[in-house]
């Protein structure tokens, strides 16, 4: 299954009020894993940059001045392009981030999105009630280095990296990307592999002063002991 990580910085909370899109950063899983695949630019937003949204993401407009437009191939519609048909997940996206986006997609005249969005931000707070659900808490319940964040502040395409990252923990941990059923029985590839018996049998890892002590451990106990009928069953 391919899935698509993505965040956004703006000028703003809210695109009603004109607030717009100025940077995109995405990473692909498939199989729940990071394939190293990713999509990112910044993006001129055509208006000034509110000081209180400079201080969380650091773009200013005479950094976004020269930077593509939205509607150019290289934003937008490479965007789409990127995420294609996959699942979206993003951390508040459901209020936030896919809304902000089809405002955006909207005024270009291209397709708004319409694949199916994994909120992260709903799903932790369903797993852990109670507790913070930021992406910052959650890299710290999951011991996620942030550090960079913490130097550079936030960035469209290393919060994306960061969720994705959560996003593993969240639904499987270490074991997220594994895809058991890939392996075949051999006869077509398909369906799950059977276990075949071990050729001879492993060598005995107890030394040979283990058993010795082991079993005078087992004569101490006496004949009725369960230790005493398990070797006797075995020995008979």
């Amino acid at each position: 299954m391919r899935q698509v990580v993505f965040d956004i910085e703006t000028t703003g909370f809210r695109f009603d009020e004109g607030h717009r899109v100025v940077e995109i950063g995405a990473v692909e899983l498939v199989n729940g894993a990071v394939t190293g695949k990713n999509f990112h630019t910044y993006v001129n937003p055509e208006r000034d940059m509110p000081d209180s949204a400079f201080q969380v993401h650091g773009l200013s407009s005479r950094f976004l001045s020269d930077k593509p437009l939205f509607a150019e191939a290289v934003v937008a519609p490479a965007f789409l392009e990127f995420i294609g048909e996959a699942e979206l997940i993003a951390h508040n996206g459901v209020s936030f981030d896919v809304p902000f986006m089809n405002a955006e997609l909207e005024a270009a005249r291209l397709p708004k999105l319409s694949n199916k969005v994994f909120d992260t931000l709903h799903f932790a707070r369903r797993k852990y009630p109670g507790s913070p659900a930021s992406l910052d808490a959650l890299c710290t319940r999951f011991g996620i280095d942030t550090s960079t964040r913490a130097r550079d502040g936030h960035g469209a395409l290393l919060d994306s990296k960061l969720l994705a990252a959560v996003y593993i923990e969240l639904t499987g941990g270490a074991q997220a990307g594994l895809n058991f059923g890939k392996y075949g029985d051999g006869a077509d590839g398909e369906g799950p592999r059977k276990a075949r018996p071990r050729p001879s049998p492993l060598p005995s890892l107890v030394t040979p002063e283990e058993a010795e002590a082991h079993a005078s451990f087992i004569a101490e106990l006496g004949p009725e002991s369960v230790w005493a009928k398990l070797a006797g069953s075995k020995a008979s």
